[in-house]
């Protein structure tokens, strides 16, 4: 790599601020694309990259703003420009990148505290020595940790981008961008490219079903695959069923109780009027360390809450508490509706879970199995799954619940697990309202965000709607693909969640062309505007297309 060579020459440096550079060109013909040694060169154009030569660093820098002194502006016409070499002189404006050692200059480094002096040379940068300096964002001292893969192509001048996936994914990932601007095809090139290069298994929440060609093992909630309620907690079900009150909830969490009682044949029914309370706290105490994973006829919940509703009497056995009925009518009531709902019975299973797949329980096979059979990808569709009563949200909270207690008890250290969330913004920043306004907030892919990375579990989210991701939850993006963006609040999101160094590159967002993407990063010291490469197994995400009178 030879990057200081007169070959290369474009101009020199007349100004110099914390964050750019002023260049003065010689000569309009120096800022074209030429070859040298066969070699391509795409000269200083807005968007390409040059390298400014310094004594002990180099700097790398993108130019742009071009302009002319408004002296030479009147002259300008298309015969000067093509054949004048020496009347227009052009100058430029170029945002500081990174430094590189002028021994060295494969060794990249971001810092402030070297910057070039005046009149210091610019080159053009070649193809070769960018896509050498992307290969080297995120590499670790042992190379055993240093994954790459092939992503895309620079937008400037085709230069290869091989991305280390450690620096993708190691602080988590957002793809964002509006409808038809590529992000279904990028999460499907994440996806191929991390399964391709890595042993890491990829857990996909598909809310449209959109990736239902991707080989992979798959389930669909709501049609061959249910949720099992078994594996919930008492406070979960209180979440399930909207019961915020500790009156009611506390009615729920003993019903929940006596029809577990019920299923381990500790309790021949759930009539309490007339039981002996001492006898009934002793037998839940007893067998309380069996109550986790236990299942138990759900159908029987709403007249258990009713069997709940007893008080103390005097000689130490239940009797009817009207009172406690009259305050628990509205949970028995919201139970009936939601188990009768057919959405939630297919979701949950009830009736008909002999015939399906257990989601939880797929998920937990898919974790243990270690074997080589190429089964690195779990899809779980929520295509065929209604919106009612915002089922879909709960159980991908569920799921989301389950992959976290997992990796707290640092299952994923040795192999990390990707969890990619397509649609994000249907499943996050969502809360469930109970009946006196209070509300219970989904946050577990929340708390994935802000704590499992140093467990081995990355989170990559997709959504088209940035704003409704909590800006808590961005800000734990260590890298982002950005897509384009027009809405001010979306392209605000983004900004607030990326650092201010990156922050002037996202102007390119509302020009951004299908398939071309920013990629800004922790680990990326300068933000790489690419063109994704196209994935082997492409989503489907076509927009169909209006037919002429015609054509019918």
């Amino acid at each position: 790599m030879n990057p200081f060579s007169y070959n290369y020459f474009l101009g020199y440096i007349n100004e110099v601020t914390p964050q750019y550079v002023k260049i003065h060109f010689p000569s309009s013909s120096l800022l074209g694309k030429f070859h040298h040694e066969g070699v391509n060169y795409t000269g200083g154009n807005v968007g390409n990259f040059i390298v400014v030569e310094g004594e002990e660093y180099g700097f790398l820098a993108r130019i742009t703003e071009l302009n002319l002194p408004d002296s030479e502006r009147k002259e300008i016409n298309e015969k000067a420009i093509q054949q004048d070499t020496t009347v227009f002189h052009p100058s430029g404006k170029a945002e500081l990148l990174l430094s590189f050692s002028v021994f060295e200059p494969s060794k990249t480094q971001k810092t402030i505290s070297k910057y070039p002096c005046i009149g210091a040379k610019v080159y053009a940068c070649s193809d070769a020595q960018i896509a050498k300096y992307v290969e080297e964002f995120g590499k670790k001292d042992s190379e055993e940790n240093n994954v790459y893969a092939e992503f895309g192509k620079l937008t400037s001048n085709d230069a290869t981008c091989n991305i280390s996936l450690n620096s993708l994914f190691g602080r988590h990932c957002a793809v964002v961008g509006t409808t038809g601007g590529g992000k279904s095809w990028t999460v499907a090139k994440l996806i191929e490219v991390v399964a391709q290069n890595t042993n890491s298994k990829i857990i996909l929440i598909d809310a449209t079903g959109e990736y239902n060609r991707l080989p992979s093992k798959r389930c669909s909630v709501g049609d061959d695959a249910y949720f099992s309620f078994k594996g919930l907690t008492n406070s979960e079900f209180c979440f399930l069923f909207r019961e915020h009150s500790p009156n009611t909830a506390n009615a729920l969490c003993e019903a929940i109780n006596t029809l577990k009682l019920i299923q381990l044949k500790k309790l021949d029914n759930g009539i309490k009027l007339g039981k002996n309370i001492s006898d009934i706290n002793k037998i839940i105490a007893d067998n309380v360390k069996d109550f986790t994973n236990c299942d138990f006829d759900i159908n029987q919940l709403s007249i258990q809450v009713k069997n709940e509703c007893v008080k103390q009497g005097t000689k130490g056995t239940y009797e009817e508490d009207n009172f406690k009925l009259g305050y628990c009518s509205h949970l028995i009531s919201r139970i009936n509706m939601f188990l009768q709902n057919p959405v939630i019975k297919n979701a949950l299973g009830i009736d008909n879970k002999n015939s399906k797949i257990e989601v939880l329980e797929m998920v937990r096979q898919f974790l243990n199995n270690d074997s080589n059979d190429g089964d690195t990808i779990l899809r779980i569709g929520f295509e065929k799954l209604s919106y009612d009563f915002a089922i879909r949200e709960i159980i991908v909270d569920f799921i989301a619940s389950f992959l976290l207690n997992y990796s707290r008890k640092e299952g994923f250290k040795e192999n990390p697990v990707i969890l990619f969330i397509d649609e994000a913004h249907q499943f996050l920043n969502k809360r469930i309202s109970a009946d006196d306004d209070s509300s219970f907030y989904l946050q577990n892919i929340d708390s994935i965000a802000k704590e499992t990375r140093k467990y081995g579990l990355f989170l990559c989210l997709a959504t088209q709607m940035p704003r409704d991701i909590p800006i808590g939850t961005l800000s734990q993006m260590g890298t982002f693909i950005v897509h384009r963006l027009i809405n001010e609040q979306d392209k605000k999101a983004v900004e607030n969640a990326a650092s201010s160094a990156n922050r002037n590159v996202l102007q390119f967002l509302p020009i951004l062309g299908e398939g071309e993407a920013l990629l800004v990063g922790v680990d990326f010291p300068m933000p790489l505007m690419l063109k994704v490469d196209a994935p082997i197994n492409k989503p489907n995400s076509s927009t169909p297309k209006l037919k002429s009178k015609k054509a019918l």
